[in-house]
């Protein structure tokens, strides 16, 4: 086997390292999302009332906390963003 042969073999390999690795980051990052989509409609459930469970108080409240302490920050992002989204009665989920 020639430099050339060992080196292309060498190139080959590292690129499907990179594309399992890339894969590997893509599936993370959409388990990551799954995670988020779920936890925002548990939050809404819990919100309004339809869903209750001991284990799901404490996320909730820090929940409410960063969300109180984001609307002190000043009335007319607020308003701009019920302006945005309509006041529909729905919490209001900040990504």
């Amino acid at each position: 086997m020639g430099l050339f042969d060992k080196v292309k073999a060498g190139a080959e390999q590292a690129a499907s390292s990179a594309q399992k690795q890339a894969q590997t980051v893509a599936t993370k990052r959409e388990l990551s999302q799954a995670y988020s989509d779920l936890g925002k409609t548990a939050f809404g459930l819990v919100d309004r009332g339809e869903l209750s469970h001991g284990d799901l108080t404490a996320g909730v409240d820090h929940i409410r906390e960063l969300q109180a302490r984001l609307s002190g920050e000043g009335a007319a992002g607020e308003s701009a963003a019920s302006a945005e989204h309509g006041s529909d009665g729905e919490a209001d989920i900040v990504e």
